[in-house]
């Protein structure tokens, strides 16, 4: 059965303010409270904190969360991960507390990424407020999406389809597209040098003047524009990206393609039907 979303992202940060203008002033996440004051969590549905960045000495993601279905799935996943020569550590009572879920365990993929397999959200039934967004679209197909790089591109594909079940839906030159339920890609790893590394996330926003009125914001705001208003040609997504405070590339989108029956991979030879006008990161 394998993974079915991208349940939430852990980062650690050295600019916590940054943070929380970029993730509740402008993408319009409701920050929520965590338990720690030297953590931002925030909620974007139903489910527990989405986003979670931990101030630190260093900018990196330290965890991708992947939702399996129940106990005896994560069980199933981790004896596989073990099997295929990957260390795996069970999540101890407290970190399942901090995550607000069930159980999960730990593991590091081929490429290097910090990985976390867990099971049963744990759900506080307080209505979500954003009012900068009319909603965010996830349910049965999670936060969003996910770009790592891995020096090890292909044992790192290899891992995610033999292992984790992902499905590879397209490819881009050195990028590979993975879904894992009806969104059209759920996770994408590129080939680069080095330890594996966050590189991109997107959040898919219920309508198209939820995306018009965040590029509204990121004028106002001054977040750094990284590709213009322009719609994929893979998942059709309509959306734009900016520069987060680290440089991820954070892409805000509408209208994604949903796969409903499984389809025969393809490779595309451009990103864009129009749109997603280049500009490079500011200065530091």
């Amino acid at each position: 059965m394998g993974v079915r979303s991208l349940g939430y992202v852990r980062l650690e940060s050295t600019d916590l303010d940054a943070w929380k203008l970029f993730a509740g002033d402008f993408i319009g996440a409701m920050q929520v409270d965590g338990g720690d004051p030297d953590t931002l969590s925030f909620r974007i549905d139903h489910h527990p904190a989405r986003l979670v960045v931990r101030r630190g000495e260093a900018n990196r993601m330290t965890a991708m969360g992947l939702e399996v279905l129940d106990r005896r799935e994560l069980a199933r996943l981790a004896a596989a991960v073990e099997a295929a020569g990957i260390a795996v550590t069970t999540g101890t009572a407290e970190e399942c507390a901090e995550r607000r879920v069930t159980g999960f365990v730990h593991l590091a993929d081929p490429g290097g990424n910090p990985v976390e397999l867990y099971y049963g959200p744990v759900l506080d039934h307080v209505p979500i407020s954003t009012p900068l967004v009319s909603g965010f679209v996830t349910g049965d197909m999670g936060m969003g999406h996910v770009i790592v790089s891995a020096e090890d591109a292909e044992g790192t594909l290899n891992f995610y389809i033999d292992v984790l079940g992902f499905v590879e839906r397209n490819t881009m030159g050195r990028t590979w597209f993975l879904g894992c339920n009806p969104r059209h890609h759920t996770f994408g790893i590129a080939r680069r040098r080095g330890p594996g590394a966050l590189m991109h996330l997107m959040v898919e926003m219920a309508s198209l003047d939820d995306v018009g009125l965040a590029l509204d914001r990121a004028e106002r705001l001054g977040v750094p524009m990284m590709n213009s208003l322009g719609k994929h040609t893979n998942d059709h997504m309509v959306s734009f990206y900016v520069y987060s405070p680290e440089r991820y590339a954070i892409e805000c989108g509408w209208n994604g393609l949903r796969v409903l029956e499984e389809q025969p991979t393809y490779e595309i030879t451009k990103g864009a039907f129009w749109g997603h006008k280049f500009t490079p990161p500011p200065n530091p």
